[in-house]
C-alpha cells in the first residue's frame, strides 16, 4: 500500500486498502501477512502510548507465582490477566481498579482487515493484549483457550525488534514451525489451528526506530 503523507490518521484507517498482501501459509488456517501493518506503525505506536499511560505495562505472575518475562497491558471491553488464581478475562484493570482503556479505532480496523485478508470474515475483537518484550523475554508454548468461544481467530501484530514465532499443533509435543516476524508482520490463525500451541523464542538484543530496545506485540481476541 502506498501511503499519502497528507492523510489524517482517521482517514488513513478509513481507507486502508491492501490489494495484494504478501500471504504466507504457515499452518492449517494459519497465515502470515508480511508487512501488513507497516504503513500504520506510527499511528499504532502513538495509540499504544495513550493506552499504556492509563493502564501501564506490568509483569504479571503465573498461577505458580512466577513472574512473566513479558510486560503486558490491555485495551478493550475486557483484558486478559494472570495471577495466582489462574488466567482469565477481567472488565477492570487490577492495577488501577478502573476499566481498561477503550480499544483505539486504529487497532480495531487493522485487526478486522487482517482477519478478512486471512479468510476470517466478521471478526470483531473485544480485547487487545499489548505485550512488550525486552531482550531475553520469551513466551512459552501455550494455547489461547480462556475465550468463551473458539470460533474466532487470533490476530497478532508485530512492531519493533524481530522475533521467532513458534507454531505447533494441538498437542504440545507436535512439531514446531519457526517463522521470523519482522516489524509490521501480522499472523492470523483460527479454524482447525485455533487451539494450536504457539510461543515466542527469547528476544535477541537490538534497537528499532519505532520501539527502541524492545518488541511490541498486539494480540487481538474475541473473548466473550
Amino acid at each position: 500500500m502506498t501511503r499519502r503523507e497528507d492523510r489524517t490518521s482517521s482517514e488513513l484507517f478509513d481507507k486502508f486498502s491492501y490489494s495484494s498482501p504478501c500471504k504466507e501459509v504457515i499452518g492449517p488456517e494459519a497465515v502470515l501477512l508480511r508487512d501488513f501493518a507497516s504503513a500504520a506503525a506510527s499511528e499504532l505506536m502513538a495509540a499504544i502510548a495513550t493506552v499504556t499511560e492509563v493502564s501501564p505495562f506490568r509483569h504479571m505472575v503465573t498461577r505458580r507465582g512466577f513472574q512473566m518475562s513479558v510486560a503486558m497491558s490491555n485495551c478493550g471491553s475486557v483484558g486478559w490477566v494472570s495471577d495466582r488464581t489462574g488466567y482469565k478475562y477481567a472488565e477492570l484493570d487490577p492495577l488501577t481498579g478502573n476499566s481498561w482503556p477503550a480499544m483505539p479505532e486504529s487497532f480495531r480496523t487493522l485487526a478486522e482487515d487482517a482477519a478478512e485478508h486471512a479468510g476470517f470474515s466478521s471478526f470483531a475483537p473485544d480485547c487487545c493484549l499489548i505485550n512488550r518484550y525486552s531482550p531475553g523475554a520469551k513466551l512459552s508454548l501455550h494455547q489461547d483457550r480462556d475465550e468463551a468461544s473458539f470460533d474466532w481467530p487470533i490476530v497478532s501484530v508485530s512492531l519493533g525488534l524481530s522475533a521467532v514465532f513458534l507454531l505447533g499443533g494441538l498437542d504440545r509435543n507436535d512439531p514446531l514451525r519457526r517463522t521470523e516476524l519482522l516489524s509490521g508482520d501480522v499472523v492470523v490463525w483460527g479454524g482447525v489451528s485455533r487451539l494450536a500451541f504457539h510461543g515466542i523464542e527469547s528476544l535477541e538484543d537490538g534497537t528499532h526506530r519505532f520501539t527502541g530496545n524492545c518488541r511490541i506485540n498486539l494480540t487481538f481476541r474475541r473473548a466473550r
